[in-house]
């Protein structure tokens, strides 16, 4: 495709369009990797966020079968986070943060996360 130049003394070389097409090939590459890797941590944050969701509101409501109630408010939502007997492990925490950011609705019996983006 491209030809070597050769000079008066016999050597061989790249010209210097050669090497900025290169350089350019290389950092269209690199930004596209950068934008796929930041995109994929978002989405992993948000799809992690969201299975903590789903396993704090599972144990809502095995609270409320065990108990007859669901937690009163968010003082008895962040009491049964810290109940070993429904988080063995602890309570899950947010990728962005930990379970403070954390809502309990007190009409739904839902937990939501307050960060943006999940």
């Amino acid at each position: 495709m491209f030809k070597k130049i050769v000079n008066t003394k016999g050597q061989k070389g790249f010209t210097l369009i050669e090497i900025l097409f290169v350089v350019i090939v290389i950092a269209i590459l690199a930004a596209i990797a950068i934008m796929r890797i930041t995109t994929t941590t978002a989405t992993a944050r948000a799809n992690s966020c969201k299975a903590d969701q789903a396993v704090i509101n599972t144990q809502v409501e095995q609270f409320m079968l065990d108990t007859g109630n669901y937690p009163a408010d968010d003082t008895a939502f962040r009491s049964l986070l810290n109940n070993i007997t429904y988080f063995p492990g602890g309570s899950p925490n947010c990728p962005e943060g930990n379970s403070d950011n954390y809502t309990y609705n007190t009409t739904t019996y839902r937990m939501i996360c307050n960060t943006s983006g999940h």
